[in-house]
């Protein structure tokens, strides 16, 4: 529950604060009893002490009234004797303190000092921001809070101190001290404070002064603990045995040596979990050098039995071959502990699992303040333990850990960034991995050491010296894990190490049988696979150090296993993106992606039809209703050879139909009609009906349109409306469109979103802004992640519209709420529509900035996925440059693009000239080429007037692509030629009135060829 009404600082209900004296104090009486509230006498005694109204009661009655339209209606309620606040003790602050001072008291009590300190803070934190300067029963109220405040400084002292913070304990160790000089729980840590920061030699004369005085009043003499600690600070120093001081710098584990520390502060036993190599010993060292407490450092990689006597060496218990029986042994580790705090860490444990537990588990059992920390690959599965799984270096980590160690091999060695960074990718940020790898540095460049890296484990062995011997090699590191595997878990470990993207227990289940739950828990416990959680759920990943080893052990039948999982994938999923819930299907396979990519391709090399069929299926399926078209195009001509030499079963019939479906319509939309593989394979399955979107696409691929089937209604006229489109005749491109879109009513969610966007489209184009709103808005309601951007499509209709204040909400709305701030790394769409709104408003130079930072993105990636091979063109990349220039000329601001103004005219010509043959219906050639001729006859205005009017004429005539406005409204460029030469104008727009679209190309060509005849 939120606190919705503060007192300790100020006062204030719901953030609002009150500032009138009486008001104050009537709130402050109320609050002081909740459940009862205050009677009317004392309410009336209280806010008058002095000279009491002449009609006390109404009164009263004025100021409750007052408090209920300033704050809210039902925050007082009547009683029968007086009025009551309608709030818990959880919303108001004077509530929660006690509460927050009664938890951390009682975590304190448990032994969690992490859970004492922060609910210590949180209760301080409550009063911070108070001025003191408070009467009457505000300060009445808060007086009778003095009691809770100490308690919470008590508590966060304490903690601080048992939670080896001496330093930041000390202060208030002392003033708590000064107040209450019996208090031997705060003198016992207050000694330990001065012990850790002052010296031992303070932190006796403390206890002597104490001694002293407790003798002299009392006549006795300071408790059990104190006593104890006293003898200990005579010892001399914290004892810290088998503790090493480090080599060099921990580089990148700052918050997993204070996440440990705050462990221990709450848990007995901390297992520091992890791979090898990942730096578990380091961490367990610094941990330890940190530690103000005794700490006795158990190495234990070299023990193969009797670990309770190799811990008894360690902590001076004497020679274990004494000991009689073996719970002698453990007494002894116990008496040389003694019962001050001490951690005793355990380091390397994996191999010796079940003998480190049993010696943890009875130690636990007979000490109070001894806390254990282990080192593992497996956990010991204690009750008492807490397991922190040390993560990877991040990257940055990683790439300074590298440099600096190659930069110690070889002092003048080049360090390529963008190389550096892959190479720590591919190491998996282990540190281990990263500076064998970066000793190599000796004899070869940073490109060499990447390059070899395929065969990581023959070059990543050496080390230095002072390295244990089992690291001394990446190979020998994993093979100590591997050692420690049953013979089921190896075997497992060859089908799993197939799956580059991770895989889920489903999947697991299909390569390893019934076995596999229990095969993959015991493979997370040896940290040899992470379980993480995903949209998808909870998926299992291997690193790739030991991908490789395992891989080098795997032979064919491990791949088959994981193809037959592929083919089922493909077999179960392949309809679901376009079917009722094509999220949570895009989620699933998007999950996979990296699985089935490895499929394809295993597919493809053997020629297997049926696996590139279905791992096809799905991908090509996810990358089209995520408009991924290079993805698919990158592979249609690889899975078109396969499947054209391929037969398929009954059972791989529709996967395959997808695939190939899919695959010819990619290519059609991006490159136009072409004779591709795929249709060859579509003529060949037999037919169904068209009642699903791939089944439908392919029906139509293959001429099959009369069927009266809605889908294939649905579908023929919407290509239909693009192809008129392309042919400048925009009402038939809108009559297919609609039709397209009424037919789609009953269809699945996708065809639906597609039908109502395309529709909308067009009515943007001809001036239809309700209509376009109203479908746009049903296409977004469709999926509430906007799957499809529509939110883009209903900024650019309140934009035309001249509604503003709608376009920035919806704007806001698609950069996830974070407002409409420039986002360079949001993509071109989100750049543009603010760039527009910001010209909207009137921010010119704001607004022509961001429009060049939208074309920078795009040339920073060498353009789009839309770019036709054959002509050149690129039509998203197109109509933002000419936006950008059509833009600055709009605003006088030419000289920002001068660059693309001077190239512009050269490649319109190019285009003009060469354009695409058999263009796709989608690629609406001549709407880019009409932008493109707009942005040229813009740029000439000021200097050639009557060519650039002709320009903006023929830009007209093409239907030049006008999605972006203000900028790129059609109005604004007829303005602006009628002002620059209006009967030049007309009689261009006259003459190019009846012109075909063959003759509208070649009277451009002789306008851009030919300005001034």
């Amino acid at each position: 529950m939120s606190i919705e009404l503060r007192l300790l600082a100020t006062v204030a209900f719901r953030g609002r604060e009150v500032t009138a004296p009486r008001l104050r104090n009537l709130i402050a009486l109320l609050a002081d009893d909740l459940r009862r509230g205050c009677g009317t006498d004392r309410l009336v005694e209280g806010l008058w002490p002095d000279e009491q109204p002449e009609n006390p009661a109404k009164a009263l009655r004025v100021l409750v009234s007052r408090v209920r339209a300033q704050l809210a209606a039902d925050l007082i309620e009547n009683t029968a004797s007086g009025y009551r606040l309608t709030l818990d003790p959880g919303a108001v602050d004077t509530g929660v303190a006690r509460e927050l001072a009664a938890r951390g008291a009682e975590a304190l009590r448990r032994g969690d000092h992490h859970g004492a300190l922060t609910a210590a803070d949180d209760g301080l934190a409550l009063w911070d921001g108070g001025d003191g300067d408070e009467y009457g029963p505000v300060a009445e109220l808060r007086s009778r809070l003095t009691g809770t405040h100490r308690s919470l400084t008590r508590t966060r002292a304490l903690a601080l101190s048992l939670a080896g913070r001496p330093a930041e304990a000390l202060e208030a160790l002392r003033l708590l001290a000064a107040e209450d000089g019996h208090d031997e729980e705060v003198l016992l840590e207050l000694l330990r404070s001065e012990a850790a920061t002052a010296g031992a030699a303070t932190a006796l004369a403390s206890y002597e002064r104490y001694r002293r005085r407790l003798r002299d009043e009392l006549g006795t003499d300071p408790g059990p603990a104190l006593r104890a600690l006293h003898r200990r600070l005579l010892r001399g120093e914290v004892v810290r045995k088998g503790v090493e001081h480090e080599p060099n710098a921990l580089l990148g584990r700052a918050n997993d040596l204070a996440a440990v520390t705050g462990m221990l502060t709450t848990s007995r036993v901390v297992t520091i979990l992890g791979p090898g190599g990942l730096g578990k010993t380091r961490l367990a060292q610094a941990v330890s050098l940190d530690s103000a407490c005794d700490v006795y450092f158990v190495p234990l990689a070299g023990v193969t039995g009797h670990v309770a006597h190799e811990v008894a060496s360690v902590v001076g218990a004497g020679d274990p071959l004494h000991f009689r029986r073996p719970a002698d042994v453990v007494s002894g580790i116990v008496n040389a502990i003694g019962q001050a705090p001490a951690l005793l860490v355990l380091d390397n444990c994996e191999h010796v699992l079940d003998s480190v537990a049993e010696l943890v588990r009875v130690l636990v059992s007979a000490t109070r303040e001894v806390r254990v920390l282990t080192t593992s690959r497996a956990p010991l599965g204690l009750s008492s333990e807490a397991v922190y799984r040390l993560p990877e270096l991040p990257l940055a980590t990683a790439v300074e850990l590298f440099g600096q160690r190659a930069r110690s091999a070889r002092p003048g060695v080049e360090l390529p960034a963008d190389v550096v960074a892959g190479l720590c990718r591919q190491l998996d940020g282990l540190p281990l991995a990263i500076e064998l790898a970066a000793a190599r540095a000796r004899i070869m460049s940073v490109p060499e050491i990447a390059a070899r890296l395929d065969d990581r484990f023959a070059l990543l062995r050496g080390g230095s010296r002072d390295t244990p011997s089992r690291h001394r090699t990446l190979h020998g590191v994993v093979e100590w894990s591997w050692n420690l595997l049953t013979e089921s878990s190896r075997s497992a470990m060859g089908p799993l190490s197939v799956f580059p993207g991770g895989f889920t227990l489903s999947a697991a289940e299909h390569v390893l049988g019934a076995e596999a739950r229990d095969i993959l828990e015991h493979l997370t416990d040896q940290s040899l696979l992470k379980a993480v959680d995903t949209p998808a759920g909870v998926r299992f990943q291997m690193l790739e150090t030991v991908r490789e080893f395992c891989a080098n052990r795997r032979d064919d039948t491990a791949v088959d296993a994981f193809l037959a999982w592929a083919r089922q994938f493909g077999l179960a999923h392949h309809e679901a993106v376009f079917g009722a819930d094509p999220i949570a299907s895009a989620v699933l396979i998007e999950a996979e992606q990296d699985n089935l990519v490895r499929a394809l391709r295993y597919g493809i090399e053997r020629h297997d039809g049926a696996t590139v069929a279905s791992a096809a299926s799905v991908l090509t399926s996810m990358w089209l209703l995520a408009s991924n078209y290079d993805m698919t195009e990158a592979h249609v001509d690889d899975i078109g050879y396969v499947l054209a030499h391929y037969r398929p079963d009954p059972e791989f019939v529709e996967v395959t139909r997808t695939t190939a479906a899919i695959c010819a319509t990619t290519r059609f939309m991006i490159q136009g009609p072409r004779a591709v593989r795929s249709l060859v394979v579509l003529k060949r399955l037999p037919p169904a009906k068209p009642d699903t979107l791939a089944r439908a696409a392919a029906a139509l691929l293959c001429g099959e349109a009369d069927t009266g089937e809605p889908l294939l209604i649905a579908a023929a006229n919407f290509l239909e409306s693009h192809i008129r489109e392309s042919e400048l005749d925009l009402p038939g491109a809108l009559a297919a469109a609609r039709t397209a879109q009424e037919q789609a009513e009953r269809a699945a969610p996708w065809v639906q979103l597609s039908t109502r966007v395309r529709l909308g489209e067009l009515c943007l184009h001809e001036g239809e802004i309700d209509e376009a709103r109203h479908h746009f808005t049903a296409a977004y309601e469709l999926f509430p992640d906007d799957i499809a951007h529509v939110a883009v499509s209903l900024v650019h209709t309140h934009l035309q519209a001249g509604d503003l204040d709608a376009a920035e909400w919806w704007l806001d709305s698609l950069l996830g709420g974070a407002g409409a701030g420039l986002d360079t790394d949001g993509g071109t769409p989100p750049l543009g529509v603010q760039a527009e709104i910001l010209l909207a408003r009137g921010e010119i130079e704001a607004g022509l900035r961001v429009w060049r930072d939208a074309l920078r993105v795009l040339d920073s990636h060498g353009g789009t996925p839309y770019r036709v091979r054959s002509s050149g063109i690129d039509p998203w990349l197109n109509e933002v440059e000419a936006t950008v220039v059509v833009a600055h000329a709009q605003h006088g601001r030419l000289d920002l693009v001068a660059d693309l103004v001077g190239r512009l005219p050269d490649r319109l010509v190019s285009l003009l000239r060469h354009p695409t043959a058999d263009p796709s219906p989608f690629l609406r050639e001549f709407r880019v080429w009409g932008a493109l001729l707009l942005a040229a006859g813009m740029a000439e205005l000021a200097h050639r007037p009557r060519h650039a009017v002709r320009l903006i004429a023929l830009a007209e005539r093409c239907c030049f692509l006008r999605g972006h406005q203000p900028t790129m409204s059609p109005e604004r460029a007829r303005q602006a030629a009628r002002d620059a030469d209006r009967v030049a104008y007309d009689d261009a727009v006259s003459s190019y009135a009846t012109l075909s679209r063959a003759e509208l190309r070649i009277a451009a060509l002789e306008e851009l060829t030919h300005p001034d005849r």
